[in-house]
């Protein structure tokens, strides 16, 4: 599928720069797009070490299947295909975590390092496997409880109400990631999806039992955490206490003698408080659980973070092609071309025009999105409802592309098979949810 779209890309982009005569703009983003495509993976470094080395110590004090066996029974309906105890189903839940709290910087690596736990799984390399592309889908699609980037644009604009997207943003994300479920299973079983290797490596090698069980190996690093002391329950009870009382203090501020914010009601207050709490609670109490269970913590941690650089090196090449297609489409006037088209059509379906750039360009490009927002913002001011519509699909769609570049790009899957129409179906449904559900409520 990814090939189909790069190559796609590529000579729509160089068909309409030579119609509108724009070859100066397609040679710029091409070396535009190759540029940050580097930036943005020489910046991931240094997150992906410390995220992987995390990691490695909750998976070491065997933290990660603990979490993966409380949530065994939503997992597995999600994910048939993954043993219930696999490293994977820990990654994967905390992932998803992290998105719905905006936590991107912890998001990605540990979506990255979960797509490396699923490649363990996979027989076909090279080939996503169903469980991949369920998992990218979702990560499309993932349910956010505070658009934190979108109520920055609208308090930097002066907004009298940022927060009202709070709401739509998280009914849109909800139909977004439910039309992704829904998407991803229904299309892994369409026979132009199927993995088309299968027959051939069946016939040309027939992997002998011992072989299969290699292929199919779970966790490389034996979990045998020891039983912790009774003066390493006392220090995690205690660090759980403490963490727990200052949730308490950020929600309830008048138990402390401490002013309300006037604009955040509780639940903004509890969702602002776990997104602030969240990576300084993971970052001391994986460690010390870690260390009660009689894990070297330290040394443990310096080889999680080893692999970060590695899988950085992998996602480069996959991350410099996708986004030299895109940089080279949108200098070429793709998006400026698809919305003069579109806007005739949509226009009977009281789609706002203003929406349509921003709408196409989401699943492209992170960056030209939120440069799209803050124009539309700028010009129609904060408070209108086509900049509350433009927020909220800002806030409740994602950059499909990129994510699966990168995710894919980690482990070398080159055959996406349906996850990027799965993907962009949950992209169109977040749309059409966003403009439909500001209508109704605003």
């Amino acid at each position: 599928m990814l090939n189909y779209i790069w190559l796609a890309l590529v000579l729509l982009a160089v068909a309409i720069s030579g119609w509108n005569d724009r070859w100066k703009e397609l040679t710029d983003g091409a070396f535009d797009g190759a540029k940050t495509a580097v930036t943005i993976a020489l910046g991931l470094i240094g997150v992906m070490a410390l995220w992987l080395g995390v990691m490695r110590l909750a998976e070491r004090a065997g933290l990660v299947q603990k979490i993966a066996r409380a949530l065994r029974p939503v997992m597995q309906r999600l994910f048939p295909d993954v043993p219930d105890d696999h490293p994977a189903m820990g990654t994967m839940l905390m992932n998803m975590a992290a998105n719905m709290l905006g936590l991107g910087n912890a998001a990605t690596p540990l979506g990255l390092r979960a797509m490396r736990d699923l490649e363990a799984l996979n027989p076909h390399p090279g080939i996503a496997t169903n469980a991949m592309c369920t998992f990218l889908a979702i990560n499309t699609a993932s349910v956010q409880l505070i658009p934190t980037t979108a109520i920055a644009i609208l308090v930097a604009a002066g907004s009298t109400r940022p927060t009202a997207i709070v709401g739509t943003a998280l009914l849109a994300t909800l139909c977004a990631a439910t039309a992704a479920i829904i998407g991803v299973k229904t299309l892994e079983k369409f026979p132009w999806f199927a993995v088309r290797t299968q027959m051939e490596t069946a016939a040309s090698r027939e992997p002998t039992a011992p072989e299969a069980a290699v292929v199919l190996a779970t966790p490389e690093l034996p979990v045998v955490p020891h039983r912790a002391s009774w003066l390493g329950l006392t220090a995690t009870i205690a660090l759980l206490l403490f963490f727990a009382l200052v949730f308490v203090r950020m929600v309830w501020p008048q138990l402390f003698s401490r002013p309300i914010a006037s604009d955040a009601n509780l639940f903004i207050r509890s969702v602002n408080a776990l997104s602030l709490l969240a990576i300084p609670f993971l970052l001391s109490f994986f460690p010390v659980y870690a260390s009660t269970r009689g894990v070297k913590v330290y040394e443990e941690f310096v080889e999680g973070a080893k692999e970060g650089f590695n899988v950085i090196l992998r996602i480069i090449p996959f991350l410099v092609a996708m986004l030299v297609a895109i940089g080279m489409f949108k200098g070429a006037g793709g998006i400026d071309l698809l919305t003069r088209l579109l806007t005739p059509v949509l226009a009977p379906l009281h789609f706002p025009p203003d929406l349509l750039p921003l709408a196409l360009m989401r699943p492209l490009s992170g960056s030209a999105t939120l440069a799209l927002l803050a124009d539309i913002v700028h010009r129609l001011g904060p408070d209108n409802i086509v900049s509350l519509m433009a927020a909220t699909i800002y806030g409740s769609t994602e950059t499909t592309f990129y994510v699966a570049a990168v995710y894919f790009g980690s482990v070398g899957v080159k055959q996406t098979r349906h996850a990027i129409p799965a993907g962009l179906l949950a992209d169109l449904v977040g749309v059409v949810a966003s403009v439909a559900i500001c209508r109704a409520v605003l």
